[in-house]
């Protein structure tokens, strides 16, 4: 990262555009994604790292954005809820929360299905323990998470 006064200038591609931005060097991920890039799917929460809300793939990674600084995702690949779906084609996760009604208020939606895409990225036939596991860090105060678990066994039978 170039440094020009307060700011600096970060290089990264966010759902697969690049991006040249000049930006305070304590801003976080979240407030990039969010003020600069005008990408309001990922939720501000607690913004302390304990919600999920925030929640994006930084290079394939589920991340929360609220406790990333620029200079540590410089020359990164980011996936925000936008960038999951492939045009007006929904990712079978994101198929699956509709079909299962896994959400109701939506807030925590957008950081649950980014968690489920990484999960089952990596294992398309998670165990209902890994699902949990997966999504422990992402926090739902509507849903009971039962509906949650079963749109994630879904979207995998899905995809294999």
């Amino acid at each position: 990262m170039s440094n020009i006064g307060s700011r600096e200038i970060l290089r990264i591609s966010v759902n697969g555009r690049k991006h040249e931005l000049l930006v305070k060097p304590y801003a976080t991920l979240l407030e990039i994604l969010r003020e600069d890039l005008r990408l309001t799917g990922t939720k501000h929460g607690c913004e302390a790292g304990e919600c999920g809300a925030c929640m994006v793939l930084v290079d394939g990674t589920p991340q929360l954005s609220c406790l990333v600084l620029p200079g540590q995702v410089e020359g990164s690949d980011i996936t925000t809820i936008e960038g999951v779906s492939n045009g007006s084609e929904l990712h079978p996760v994101q198929r699956a929360f509709m079909e299962h009604g896994a959400s109701q208020c939506g807030y925590c939606t957008s950081g649950m299905i980014i968690s489920s895409k990484a999960l089952l990225d990596a294992n398309p036939s998670p165990s209902r323990e890994e699902i949990k596991e997966a999504l422990s860090g992402n926090l739902c105060r509507c849903t009971g998470y039962g509906t949650i678990i079963e749109a994630v066994e879904d979207a995998g039978r899905a995809m294999a």
